[in-house]
């Protein structure tokens, strides 16, 4: 082989080595997927078939399990096809016992005792002073007390000194101990009637209290609270038990959106219904209140309203007051889902009873939203009429300086009263469970 033809040969071995590196190459690639979106974030390839990573969230409740309630079903749904308008419930007890209390007390009688600006745990130490008793502060106990106790039981003395100290005690028998706090645990055995228990139920969340175990089983209320809370939960007991009525809304609420440039033409409702069916018209500082019949329900408002408008129903539901209390609907609670309006709280004011010289519902319906006051109505009303809130703007809830929905876009809200009559069992006619209505309505209500 001559010198030209080994240089040749040994050229052509680089060349043939960079054409199989070029096929392998190739081919390694073709066995690749090629992605079309390839991003890089903080030196993580994400692509589509990345497994997605999320940022550590803290340890709180989720919302849908924070906004679960059981008792949400029975707030927000109304049964329009079978309302009764006037109830009749029996009278019951509504009974309330401290819970915790520990063993009883040793049966032990106590001589004369007066104490003078002592505290309860000073004072008890020294009526029982000389007994194996020993008493102990399940936190800081300042208040000072004085009085006298007369001869008698052990446990009279110490339960009324502990009231006197706004205190509560417990007794642990296995090691003969005392125990005193300011708070307690109490349950309330309510009545059958949910009704009244929803009633018994927005009074407390009124006044204030939270974390309220209910169990809808077996009707009962656990609470805590300390002394103050006691006396208010007493008083709430006490007032619902000498209530002879309750007064309850079924309430839709609609948005309504105008099929042209033109509002809801309101008037038209005059010759749909007759004037017989419209009893009085109310104004209020935004909207108005229509006093309607039976007639305008809402079946026959909606058909009306759908001749000019689509209407969406945003929330509906029910609540019930003792007669002359105040309690409210939240709308957001039991909306369909999330919208401007759910904002909005109903607050409603009744009482039922003589009204110039006949029996009326008197009641003061006001809309509220987390800016203050929206609108108020002062409504008599009789048993079987129903309200009729219109012309509240929807861009009353707009926070936007603009908006795609029309400025003729409304809220309507519809409520019907009904009256819950509490009676002695012993004197519910034997036709209580059947609905009242026309002549057996009036002749209930003439009694």
């Amino acid at each position: 082989m001559t010198l030209i033809q080994k240089l040749i040969k040994l050229s052509l071995v680089p060349c043939a080595l960079c054409i199989m590196f070029s096929c392998t190459q190739t081919n390694q690639q073709d066995q690749q997927p090629l992605y079309d979106n390839i991003t890089v974030v903080d030196t993580l390839v994400i692509d589509e078939n990345s497994v997605p990573i999320f940022p550590k969230k803290a340890a709180l409740t989720t919302d849908t399990a924070r906004r679960f309630s059981i008792d949400l079903p029975k707030r927000c749904s109304v049964d329009w096809n079978n309302q009764n308008i006037v109830s009749v419930v029996p009278e019951e007890k509504i009974e309330i016992v401290r819970l915790e209390t520990g063993d009883p007390l040793p049966k032990l009688q106590v001589s004369d005792y007066d104490f003078k600006k002592l505290t309860v745990k000073q004072a008890l130490d020294k009526l029982l002073d000389g007994t194996d008793i020993s008493v102990v502060e399940d936190g800081e106990m300042i208040e000072r007390i004085t009085g006298t106790i007369s001869s008698g039981a052990l446990s009279d003395a110490v339960e009324l000194m502990a009231k006197m100290g706004h205190a509560y005690y417990s007794y642990d028998e296995t090691v003969g101990e005392i125990h005193l706090t300011h708070r307690g645990k109490w349950l309330i055995k309510m009545p059958k009637n949910e009704s009244i228990i929803m009633a018994l139920l927005d009074a407390m969340h009124g006044a204030d209290m939270r974390n309220l175990l209910v169990n809808w089983d077996d009707k009962t209320v656990v609470f805590e609270g300390n002394y103050q809370t006691e006396r208010e939960v007493a008083k709430i007991i006490s007032d619902i038990a000498s209530k002879k009525y309750m007064i309850g809304w079924d309430v839709d609420i609609y948005r309504v959106y105008p099929r042209t440039d033109n509002p809801i033409i309101w008037m038209n409702l005059l010759p749909a219904f007759g004037e017989k069916n419209i009893k009085m018209s109310i104004p209020g500082v935004v909207g108005r209140a229509l006093v309607t019949s039976s007639e305008i329900n809402t079946k026959t408002l909606q058909e009306f309203l759908s001749q000019q408008a689509n209407v969406v129903l945003i929330s509906q539901g029910q609540f019930v007051i003792p007669n002359g209390w105040q309690s409210r609907f939240d709308i957001g609670q039991c909306s369909k889902e999330e919208r401007l309006e759910t904002d909005l709280v109903i607050g409603a004011t009744a009482t039922y009873g003589d009204y110039a010289g006949r029996d009326k519902i008197d009641s003061k319906i006001v809309l509220r939203t987390s800016n203050g006051e929206l609108s108020s109505f002062d409504i008599p009303s009789s048993v079987g009429d129903n309200y009729v809130i219109v012309g509240i703007p929807t861009h009353s809830f707009v926070t936007t300086p603009e908006t795609l929905i029309s400025p003729f876009a409304e809220l309507v809200v519809f409520m019907s009263p009904r009256l819950i009559s509490i009676v002695d069992a012993a004197k519910i006619p034997d036709n209580a469970l059947t609905p009242l209505a026309g002549d057996a309505l009036r002749a209930y209500l003439s009694e």
